[in-house]
């Protein structure tokens, strides 16, 4: 049987790289949602131009993006609401051919839940920064520690069954919403399985780990979610 897939992909200022992202997407997605988190240049226009459907989230927050995206499926005819939701940056970053490989053990091995994880061997050098690569490293060990997960990333790359997505109830709203799925999946003993993905440097400059304040607040955010499921 045939499954269904949509991605949402978050995006604040992203003009240049949202084209490419749109562009490289598998055809056997059905449909392509960019959600524009306040952006301030064409971003927007960009990826109508390229065949997306284009929603605007005015509240900044990566959790706020992927919620609209989420609320624009739930209020589709269920004929229409998928069996896959794929999350992908729009600074390509990740590659979105990829997407093949990261729906697969969905759709072949009826697991819940797949990362991305963006292993050390296939990133190119500068892609993923200090901060970024500490904060992977305590967020995963931690939930090792806690939940004895396998987890080695909080790649934004990611894949679900739709089903399962509702489940989790999402209402991270920043920085945490990466963490807080893979928090839930795991209080909820999803099968979930890392597919190792390419990792490249941007287009433009990060707005988490570009800036110290983001990633602080990024990190104390993974920290939050952490600690409050390891004492529920």
């Amino acid at each position: 049987m045939t499954q269904s897939i949509k991605v949402i992909i978050p995006a604040y200022n992203e003009e240049d790289s949202i084209p490419l992202v749109i562009a490289d997407i598998p055809n056997i997605v059905d449909e392509i949602i960019v959600v524009s988190n306040n952006s301030t240049d064409n971003t927007e226009i960009n990826a109508k131009k390229a065949g997306a459907t284009v929603l605007s989230e005015p509240r900044r927050g990566y959790g706020y993006a992927c919620l609209k995206g989420m609320d624009y499926i739930a209020n589709l005819d269920t004929k229409k609401q998928p069996d896959i939701v794929v999350f992908l940056d729009g600074d390509y970053s990740d590659y979105p051919e990829e997407l093949i490989k990261i729906v697969a053990p969905i759709i072949e091995k009826d697991i819940d839940f797949v990362i991305g994880a963006r292993d050390k061997k296939l990133r190119e050098e500068g892609s993923m920064t200090g901060p970024q690569i500490f904060g992977n490293w305590l967020a995963t060990t931690l939930m090792k520690l806690f939940f004895g997960s396998t987890f080695t990333d909080l790649g934004p790359f990611r894949a679900i069954k739709y089903n399962k997505l509702l489940a989790l109830n999402m209402e991270d709203k920043t920085y945490g919403w990466t963490v807080e799925m893979q928090l839930k999946a795991l209080k909820k003993n999803y099968s979930y399985k890392e597919i190792p993905v390419n990792y490249r440097n941007r287009i433009g400059v990060s707005k988490v780990s570009g800036t110290v304040k983001g990633a602080i607040f990024a990190g104390v955010k993974i920290l939050i979610w952490i600690f409050k499921y390891s004492f529920k």
